[in-house]
């Protein structure tokens, strides 16, 4: 019988990266990860900062930015 090793799992995907596949959610996450697909220049191998950024450039509404609060804490514990 072999254990789980927790320890050698998968490396995280990029927070731009993993975003994107949130596209099917029904919360402001849902809405987030929508934008970021239909966006070429959204930073798909940026950490939570570099979306941030790319957020306030783009002159993104405020609850996109509590949505990307709310996916980096998602991210984090994935």
């Amino acid at each position: 019988m072999t254990e789980h090793n927790d320890h050698h799992q998968e490396p995280k995907p990029a927070f731009g990266q993993w975003l994107v596949t949130q596209k099917d959610r029904s919360d402001l996450v849902g809405q987030l990860a929508i934008g970021a697909v239909a966006d070429r220049r959204f930073p798909r191998n940026g950490d939570p900062e570099a979306v941030r950024k790319h957020l306030s450039a783009m002159q993104a509404e405020g609850d996109m930015f509590a949505a990307v609060d709310d996916a980096e804490s998602d991210w984090l514990s994935a």
